[in-house]
């Protein structure tokens, strides 16, 4: 059982200090939702827990199981267990989606074992049937021509075969319909285990009435300000954020941050091997 533990995390991008003091700790079988207005840093936490290499860490410290991991490349994070499901995946001409999952699953065995093909084929094909994606899925290249509702289910379908222990899924429900964001939610449901320790990052309740979170945390301003459970969704759900501009003794919430794409969320070293 994996643990994750972000300690007084300081990060900035171009100067600007967007996350200032996160604490939290992700264990596997746990399932954390983080809700938040715009431009409060909500992105940035995952990507720097990814390894996003625009933006600093100041101060603070990424571990996983106890191992330091904030000098450590996208790739090698992955390989470690670290999953990113981002909220805008890129399009790869040229590498199709079989050959890219395969390398990227490839990459994370022991030195001394190989996948077995025939088996992982089988693999491919169950996952894209579950997450009604259709035939030809294998043939087809890395999220090019996707709708968006489809490059969120490639999401998932990578991170089924993946497995990791600590999964990130960054507003995987954007785009998606009534019907697609209950087989997202279905799916991800179905992988919950002791092995898995999940943070969600939304907007909205609606995900989370399919994929029920064990805790709550609310961000403001690059700060996890309140957490608490289900009650906190059906206030925000209800209320917004504004009644806690009187508690936090603000008056806006949003401050302006750049915004990065990581590039492909499985691993780096996966696109290079199958595009060399």
């Amino acid at each position: 059982m994996s643990k994750l533990e972000l300690k007084n995390l300081v990060v900035s991008v171009e100067g600007n200090t967007i996350l200032k003091g996160i604490n939290l700790t992700v264990n596997g079988g746990e399932t954390h939702a983080i809700m938040g207005p715009n431009g409060t840093g909500k992105s940035t936490l995952a990507q720097i827990v990814m390894g996003h290499p625009k933006y600093v860490i100041e101060s603070g410290e990424i571990l996983l199981d106890g191992e330091l991991m904030n000098d450590l490349p996208v790739d090698e994070r992955s390989r470690k267990g670290i999953f990113l499901g981002m909220q805008s995946p890129v399009e790869v001409p040229g590498v199709t989606n079989f050959d890219f999952v395969k390398s990227a699953v490839s990459v994370r065995l022991p030195k001394d074992q190989h996948l077995r093909i025939g088996r992982f084929i089988l693999q491919f094909e169950d996952a894209a049937k579950e997450l009604s994606m259709g035939s030809g899925l294998s043939h087809r290249f890395l999220n090019q021509g996707f709708s968006g509702g489809e490059k969120k289910r490639n999401e998932i379908l990578q991170m089924k075969l993946l497995k990791p222990s600590i999964a990130f899924l960054d507003e995987i429900d954007s785009g998606l319909d009534v019907d697609a964001l209950r087989i997202v939610g279905e799916n991800v449901t179905k992988m919950k285990s002791p092995n898995l320790g999940m943070v969600l990052i939304t907007h909205y309740q609606r995900l989370l009435d399919y994929i029920e979170p064990d805790f709550v945390h609310i961000m403001i301003r690059g700060q996890i300000v309140k957490t608490g459970g289900k009650e906190l969704i059906t206030k925000i759900d209800q209320d917004g954020y504004d009644w806690l501009k009187a508690e936090l003794g603000v008056t806006d919430f949003e401050e302006k941050q750049p915004q990065y794409s990581l590039g492909t969320c499985a691993t780096n070293t996966a696109v290079n091997s199958v595009t060399k």
